[in-house]
C-alpha cells in the first residue's frame, strides 16, 4: 500500500479555513477517474469563518461533496440551490462548463468533511452540466455501517450512474472489527482514516492519510481496535492523460487556457470574446472568484 500524507491548503473565508489534500500529490494524480481529494475538520467555524467559497467555475469533471458534521449551502449556473447535509451525496458534473457557489449555513458550528472530484472521460467533455442528490440508507455490514453513494460494496449498490465505473462509500467500523471488502480485481483503491484506527491489508494508516492500492487485489481486508470512520474510492483506471489545473480539467494546456479566458470574460475581467460558456448566475451573490495568472511555461499533462 502506498501511503499518501496529507498537505495543509488554505481554502478561504475570512480567517482561512485549510483543508488537508492528499489528491493530486507528487506521487499519484489519480485513483479510478478520482483527481482530487480535500479532507476537512472537524472545525469550529466560530475559529475558521467555515466554508466561504463564491461563485467559481468547473470544467470536464464532477464534484462530489460529502458531509460527516455540518451543512454547506450549494448554488450553481444551472439553477440548483440546495443544502449538503451529512450522509447525503450532492454530485454536480460541470461537462463543457459551470460555476457554483459553497458556504457554510449560519446554523453550522462544526463543519467536518471531504470535497471529492472525479474527471470526465474525454468523450463527455462536451456534455450539459447538471446536478444529482441521492441519500444511501446506512446498511449494517460485517464489522460495521456502509453507506455506499457511488458504485457498488457489500452488495450494496448506489443507483446514481457515473460515466466510468467508480466507488465512494464511507464505512463506519465497529471496534474490534473485521471488515472484508470484495473489489474488482481491475480497479484501483484509496482509503482515508477519518477517525479512530485502522489496519488496511495488516498495514496501520494515520490520521488523515490515504492508503492507495494499485488494481490487481480482489479483497481489502479492514480492521479497527478501537472502531472508525473510513472513506473508501476507487474505479477502474481512466486510461488518459488530463490536465488540472486550478479548477478547470482539460486534455491540453490549451484547453485550459482557452477555460480561463472564457471565465475571466464572462465576470468581466477580461474582453468578451465568444458565447456564455458557465451559465448565468442569480443576482445578489458575493463576487466571483477570479482565476489566478497562468504559470510560466505549458502546463503538463497528468497519467
Amino acid at each position: 500500500m502506498q501511503i499518501l500524507t496529507p498537505r495543509e491548503v488554505p481554502l478561504g473565508g475570512p480567517r482561512a479555513m485549510s483543508v488537508r489534500r492528499t489528491i493530486p500529490s507528487r506521487a499519484r494524480s489519480l485513483v479510478g477517474a478520482w483527481c482530487f481529494l480535500d479532507h476537512y475538520g472537524p472545525d469550529d467555524v466560530s475559529a475558521t469563518g467555515g466554508m466561504v467559497v463564491p461563485r467559481h467555475p468547473h470544467t470536464a469533471l464532477a464534484t462530489v461533496s460529502w458531509l460527516f458534521t455540518g451543512e454547506i449551502e450549494h448554488r450553481d449556473s444551472t439553477g440548483v440551490h440546495a443544502i449538503v447535509r451529512p450522509g447525503e451525496l450532492n454530485l454536480m458534473t460541470a461537462g463543457r462548463g459551470v460555476s457554483h457557489s459553497e458556504f457554510s449555513t449560519p446554523q453550522t458550528s462544526t463543519l467536518h468533511g471531504v470535497q471529492l472530484w472525479f474527471a470526465l472521460p474525454e468523450r463527455d467533455v462536451g456534455t450539459d452540466p447538471s446536478f444529482v442528490h441521492h441519500v444511501p440508507e446506512p446498511m449494517y455490514v460485517p464489522g460495521g455501517i456502509a453507506r455506499v453513494f457511488l458504485g457498488s460494496l457489500l452488495d450494496v449498490e448506489s443507483p446514481v450512474a457515473t460515466p466510468t465505473p467508480l466507488l465512494g462509500a464511507e464505512l463506519l467500523l465497529d471496534a474490534d472489527a473485521e471488515t472484508v471488502l470484495d473489489v474488482p480485481e481491475g480497479h484501483e483503491h484509496a482509503v482515508l482514516l477519518d477517525d479512530g484506527d485502522v489496519t488496511v491489508d495488516g498495514q496501520a494508516l494515520e490520521l488523515a492519510e490515504v492508503g492507495y492500492l494499485a488494481p490487481g487485489r480482489t479483497r481489502i481486508t479492514l480492521r479497527s481496535a478501537t472502531g472508525a470512520r473510513l472513506l473508501v474510492i476507487g474505479g477502474e483506471p481512466l486510461g488518459e492523460e488530463i490536465v488540472m489545473w486550478w479548477n478547470f480539467v482539460g486534455r491540453s494546456h490549451d484547453d485550459i487556457v482557452a477555460a480561463r479566458q472564457r471565465w475571466m470574460s464572462e465576470i468581466g475581467a477580461e474582453p468578451m470574446t465568444g458565447p456564455e460558456r458557465f451559465g448565468p448566475f442569480p443576482t445578489g451573490q458575493p463576487d466571483p472568484l477570479p482565476a489566478p495568472a497562468l504559470p510560466g511555461g505549458r502546463l503538463r499533462p497528468r497519467a
